[in-house]
């Protein structure tokens, strides 16, 4: 609502009438006029934003019910409560201007007093339904900071879990999830979300022994199978819930590391029965790895780093999730270079960027 006077816009196509309710709102409020369903349309969009709109049903051309129906329907101008003002009297007619989504309906001529308290009282209830909606929002993107924090911090428990050192690796495959689902087109909400639930795809490794992580030397087979327990593992400790972020979660943990052509674990899912996001995270978890100093493996260039995911392109990876990954690369390189690992067994929960370092930490 208008930090000064409210604005009400008025609709008749009397230019009399008009006049008149002008008259009778203009010392408490700010009024706007229209003759016609293309000015009110236009108005009702418009800059100052109507508070409230006054609105005939009987026009020419398109009815105050049309009117209405098109306010409902559009992003900007859906919650600007609606009084139909008018000589209609039927009880049909009234039914429809409330079911189309108007707050009230007062039969002209109206009584100066009580269509200033009518108003009043709508004006009123839509300012404490803002306030109301402010603050579910404003708790929502509390919470969702906090869940997101929380997913950070859980991720960061698996990186020392799994590594001496401590760098900004949930930083990175959030970012790099983040590129590749935008770079293959999905909605931004999509993306958004993948960046949240990114840094949880490995969290199952909190199962397996640190001393098999940690390895220098090529893993026995029965420590082999317990590294390849980790996407179920981790599926059990993200657990299922109606929330989509961590349904979202539980999906890339779980299947990262299927392959396109049907040779990975823990389903051996092939093709597209491997859920999108598993398919983005396969490239993502690969692209980190090989980038990053492990126990058993040195960091790749970022160049061999690419060019080993191209070549598995149809074979490990879905080809067209591959095209997606180079056109992020460039911007992935960038991200590499913002967060690289500082060296030394450090702990550092601000996720800020760091400065570029000659090598990355183990």
């Amino acid at each position: 609502m208008s930090a000064e006077r409210p604005v009400i816009l008025v609709v008749d196509d009397s230019s009399d009438l008009l006049a008149l309710t002008t008259r009778m709102l203009a010392d408490d409020y700010q009024v706007l006029t229209a003759e016609d369903a293309g000015t009110a349309l236009e108005l009702a969009a418009g800059t100052p934003r109507p508070d409230l709109i006054l609105l005939d049903v009987e026009m020419p051309g398109a009815t105050g019910f049309d009117v209405c129906r098109v306010l409902k329907s559009e992003g900007n101008t859906y919650d600007i409560p609606v009084i139909f003002l008018t000589s209609k009297a039927e009880g049909d007619a009234q039914l429809e201007g409330l079911e189309i989504g108007a707050v009230d309906y007062v039969l002209k001529p109206a009584n100066a007093g009580v269509l200033k308290l009518r108003i009043g009282l709508h004006l009123g209830l839509a300012s404490r339904q803002q306030v109301l909606e402010r603050a579910v929002a404003e708790r929502t993107e509390q919470l969702d900071k906090t869940r997101t924090e929380l997913i950070r911090r859980l991720a960061r428990v698996m990186e020392l879990h799994e590594s001496s050192a401590v760098g900004n690796r949930v930083m990175r495959l959030s970012q790099y999830a983040k590129l590749i689902s935008q770079a293959a087109g999905a909605r931004q909400a999509i993306c958004d979300m993948m960046m949240k639930a990114a840094p949880l795809h490995d969290i199952g490794k909190l199962g397996v022994p640190s001393e098999i992580l940690r390895k220098r030397e090529r893993l026995s087979a029965p420590d082999w199978e317990q590294v390849k327990r980790h996407p179920k593992l981790g599926a059990d400790i993200i657990g299922e819930h109606d929330d989509p972020l961590l349904q979202l979660a539980r999906q890339l943990a779980l299947t990262h590391h299927e392959r396109w052509d049907g040779s990975g674990y823990p389903e051996r899912l092939k093709g597209n029965a491997i859920p999108w996001p598993g398919r983005v995270m396969a490239i993502v978890d690969s692209f980190e790895s090989m980038t990053t100093t492990q126990f058993y493996r040195d960091a790749m260039p970022i160049e061999k780093a690419a060019a080993e995911i191209i070549s598995g392109s149809g074979k490990k990876y879905d080809p067209a999730l591959v095209e997606a990954f180079k056109k992020a690369l460039s911007v992935m390189t960038k991200v590499r270079e913002t967060y690289s690992d500082s060296l030394g067994d450090m702990i550092n929960l601000d996720f800020s960027p760091a400065k570029a370092r000659a090598k990355p930490s183990r």
